[in-house]
């Protein structure tokens, strides 16, 4: 009904399955995600989500979505160097969120790189949100973001 190009689920292999499954037939890529970039280690244990550095916990996210049949992963710019070294990440995408150009609010991001970083660790595609739409000048600053990464 609707001509997506992606579909973001869960990075859990079971889900990243379904939806393989659900969207056969269909040129839609399946983004799996692997920890929110607004969460960190401590928002982790409040989780109770099993002990590790973030950094360990995103590479066995990514390795088992991309096993699943996940044509990408969506996390941190951070991580995105470390993901796009892992055997299973080759010809995969991999989508930042949390991308903030120096000297914007973090507003609720904690795992943050720049435009420009994250695009030189690997990511495919940036997403930058607040940083635009709450700019007094949307559009400028979206071209200053555009000029920022051109040469990369």
């Amino acid at each position: 009904q609707f001509d997506l190009d992606f579909l973001t689920v869960h990075g859990d292999p079971h889900v990243v399955k379904a939806a393989k499954e659900g969207t056969a037939g269909k040129d839609m890529k399946i983004l799996a995600v692997t920890i929110l970039t607004s969460l960190d280690r401590s928002d982790l244990d409040e989780c109770c989500i099993k002990a590790g550095d973030v950094q360990s916990l995103v590479q066995e996210r990514a390795t088992k979505a991309l096993e699943a049949g996940a044509d990408g992963v969506i996390a941190s710019p951070q991580e995105a160097a470390m993901i796009r070294t892992l055997p299973q990440a080759s010809g995969k995408l991999i989508v930042t969120p949390g991308v903030r150009p120096a000297g914007t609010d973090l507003g609720d991001q904690k795992r943050v790189a720049t435009p420009k970083q994250a695009i030189i660790d690997g990511a495919d595609h940036i997403v930058v949100g607040r940083p635009i739409w709450q700019a007094p000048d949307p559009r400028a600053m979206a071209q200053m973001i555009q000029a920022q990464i051109a040469g990369i």
